[in-house]
């Protein structure tokens, strides 16, 4: 039995021929042995529900492969992942009401990040509230900062530094009292 192939062996063969294993979106290759909604999450800017959307809307099984998938399918994903804030809610979107031209985009891959440095630079630049702790390397959005996001070493008072110190100068109190008394 275990020398004769199984009789699905030719299907499996002609599967891994048409698989892609990089599917590039933008600038962003994904890799193409994982589900559709899996390897849409791999690229800045896209979550578990920004991939399941695309998904659906672009009629796609968001747990078939996605190396796998026809080229006319990975086009409109791919149209559909350029599009996204034209598709979705403004709330759903990650960059709304751009300062500059106030209008709301759905950024993905680099474009994410360089965005966000901008945002981040101009705030620091007027000296708003935020730009001021971003500048200070402080907690941004209100979170606790008596106990948490020390940067120091030492946290609470060190007991053993303490009793040292005694024992110390206790030791340097016994040989001032032999000397003087001799």
């Amino acid at each position: 039995m275990s020398a004769e192939e199984p009789e699905n062996a030719d299907e499996e063969v002609e599967d891994d021929e048409d698989l892609r294993y990089f599917v590039r979106i933008g600038q962003t290759d994904l890799d193409g042995t994982k589900s559709v909604e899996r390897s849409l999450t791999d690229m800045n800017g896209i979550g578990r529900r920004a991939a399941r959307i695309i998904a659906n809307q672009a009629g796609i099984d968001r747990r078939a492969t996605f190396g796998a998938l026809e080229d006319d399918e990975i086009e409109r994903i791919v149209d559909l992942v350029e599009g996204f804030a034209d598709e979705v809610p403004e709330w759903l979107t990650n960059h709304q009401n751009d300062f500059f031209a106030g209008e709301t985009t759905h950024e993905i891959g680099n474009d994410l990040e360089l965005t966000r440095r901008q945002d981040i630079n101009r705030m620091k630049m007027i000296n708003s509230y935020k730009g001021v702790r971003h500048k200070r390397g402080q907690k941004v959005r209100g979170q606790r900062t008596k106990s948490t996001g020390r940067t120091e070493g030492t946290i609470g008072v060190n007991v053993e530094a303490i009793k040292e110190e005694q024992a110390e100068e206790a030791a340097a109190e016994e040989d001032e009292e032999d000397e003087g008394g001799l």
